[in-house]
């Protein structure tokens, strides 16, 4: 578990989230403070969670996974940073009704190092 621990910290540290596990997989989650997102009036915190599991020590990939929420404005810039990577897009939808501003939820996928998994989200990141 040190070896994954260590791995998850440094998955974490590229995206710029926090490192946890759940689940028995690392997840990095990123709280976007700059959205000052409201439901039905109330202050809600808009997170990102990118994580990975059943890393193969053999070849050193994992199933890297990541559902990242966005302002509609940044949604197609994202999409074009992450597609051109090679990550696939398995869904793009809003998750509530009556939120202020319109949040924008976006699942990507992709088999690879999780390390290189983390530096292209990064990327497709510092795109918006």
């Amino acid at each position: 578990m040190a070896n994954n621990g260590s791995l998850c910290d440094r998955f974490s540290t590229i995206i710029g989230g926090q490192a946890g596990f759940a689940g028995g997989k690392c997840v990095s989650t990123i709280n976007r403070d700059q959205i000052r997102a409201t439901i039905l009036g109330k202050r809600f915190r808009a997170t990102s969670s990118f994580s990975f599991e059943s890393l193969n020590h053999k070849t050193g990939k994992a199933l890297c996974v990541g559902r990242a929420v966005f302002l509609q404005k940044e949604v197609n810039t994202f999409i074009s940073a992450i597609r051109n990577q090679g990550i696939k897009v398995t869904s793009v939808r809003n998750e509530w009704l009556f939120e202020q501003p319109r949040l924008i939820y976006i699942n990507i996928e992709a088999v690879e190092n999780p390390l290189c998994f983390a530096r292209k989200v990064r990327k497709a990141l510092d795109a918006i």
